[in-house]
């Protein structure tokens, strides 16, 4: 287990803002319009039930890891641990912190992206002037996480409050207008449990999923959490139970306004509720505090993620250039600079849906399966007290969060599950040239080991 070079100085409410502030950022607003008309019915309220389950159930493989393992870099960790700190375990915590490399930058991307998209509601924007705004919000952020983490902690508490005020507004606007109850009394209408709804519980699962994404951030700050055996697990299901409820009920608020049949043609979903409740003015108020939100949500997911590389390269398992620390901050500056710039030029060139998907298959294949695999064989070969917080009715959430995440690997579609292998497999080649190498590879016979 690598030394921990970092403070622990964040507190289980802030460890919570960070996770919730990096749940919401803009994708419940953007994905909303997008699992309606996947649905195209008023029961589109089940795919966001089947976001919070699959993510409940998955929220228990990373506890019982990120409670035991309680290091930056999360996965990368965990994937070492499970799999052996030789050999395999090598090769699969290479292959994470390779693919986070194109992943984390996708996710920080998506996130400006649809930023620049919604600030287009305030003042129409060409093209261009759309890519740059999604490259000045990746920059800004790079230049706000440039600090110590304990200003970092305050900053993603501040923000929190704004993701807050913004959700809880539009829920209170919905409850106002006086229809709020209306949506669940047709939520059943027109649906049949058959092939085709399983199927587009499935299609739509990939976007209310991605929404969710970021319960498990507080595990790659692993290093920095006060008492993490208790506040890691705690910091998750709270952020997962709280965005949840805040989801649907946000979800519910809208189309007691907007009709879900036009809700799902919507680009700008959010403010064309608020402009029919209460105005333009009150349109561009909202519209603002959305910016704020996804701002925010770039903000927690870049800072979780500078520190994945960082946590290899401190272990020897990575380029050396990325464990230096910054020399008066004490935080991975060289991650974090490499991680924004492939972040600012993916911003440039990629369009939302597409980054979406590809986002999710890259996670699942390496991650998120590979993972719960490998806390199956760690609980078999170590004692059960190595593990500070252990899941109820264990294996049976393990075997369901594989199944399921398998399930969502194939929504995704063919080319996004032909671009995950294709990242395994380039990744697989290079690791194994930098085994070779550094006279590692660890599948030679014994006599040319040397």
């Amino acid at each position: 287990m690598p030394r921990n070079n970092l403070s622990r100085r964040l507190s289980l409410a802030q460890a919570t803002a960070i996770n919730m502030t990096d749940m919401v950022g803009i994708g419940p607003f953007i994905t909303l319009p997008m699992v309606i008309s996947m649905m195209n019915g008023p029961y589109f309220l089940y795919a966001w039930l089947a976001g919070a389950i699959l993510s409940f159930i998955d929220a228990m493989v990373w506890s019982e890891l990120g409670a035991a393992f309680p290091m930056a870099g999360g996965s990368y960790n965990f994937l070492k641990e499970t799999y052996g700190k030789n050999g395999p375990g090598k090769f699969m915590s290479f292959l994470f912190v390779w693919q986070t490399m194109i992943q984390a930058p996708l996710v920080i991307a998506s996130a400006a992206i649809g930023f620049a998209h919604y600030f287009s509601f305030l003042v129409p924007l060409s093209n261009i002037q759309t890519k740059l705004i999604s490259g000045a919000v990746v920059i800004s952020i790079v230049l706000l996480l440039y600090r110590k983490i304990e200003s970092v902690g305050k900053i993603s508490v501040v923000l929190w409050v704004g993701v807050m005020i913004t959700l809880i507004w539009i829920i209170g606007g919905g409850i106002a207008n006086g229809n709020f109850t209306q949506p669940l009394h047709h939520v059943n209408d027109g649906l049949t449990l058959n092939y085709a709804f399983v199927a587009a519980i499935g299609f739509a699962s990939v976007k209310s999923v991605y929404s969710y994404l970021g319960y498990y951030n507080v595990c790659h700050l692993g290093g920095e959490i006060i008492n993490p055996a208790k506040n890691i697990p705690r910091s998750m299901f709270i952020s997962i139970a709280g965005i949840a409820i805040l989801y649907l009920l946000m979800n519910i608020s809208v189309v007691s306004v907007i009709p879900w049949q036009q809700a799902k043609d919507s680009q700008f979903v959010i403010s064309e509720f608020m402009q029919q409740l209460a105005g333009n003015t009150a349109a561009k108020i909202v519209t603002c505090l959305v910016l704020l939100v996804a701002f925010s949500s770039v903000f927690s997911a870049t800072l979780g993620y500078s520190r994945i590389p960082y946590a290899a390269a401190a272990d020897g398992a990575f380029f050396k250039i990325f464990a230096r620390l910054h020399p008066k901050g004490n935080f991975p500056h060289i991650s974090l600079l490499f991680l924004g710039g492939v972040a600012f030029i993916f911003s440039l060139l990629f369009k939302l849906g597409d980054v979406i998907s590809a986002i999710l298959a890259m996670r699942i294949l390496i991650q998120f399966i590979s993972q719960a695999v490998g806390l199956l064989l760690l609980r078999k070969a170590k004692n059960a007290t190595m593990f500070p917080y252990k899941m109820p009715l264990f294996p049976l959430p393990v075997y369901l969060a594989i199944i399921i995440w398998a399930c969502v690997l194939i929504s995704t579609g063919l080319n996004m599950v032909i671009g995950g292998l294709l990242a395994i497999a380039s990744g697989s080649i290079a690791y194994f040239i930098k085994a070779r190498v550094n006279h590692e590879w660890p599948f030679k016979p014994k006599e040319m080991v040397h």
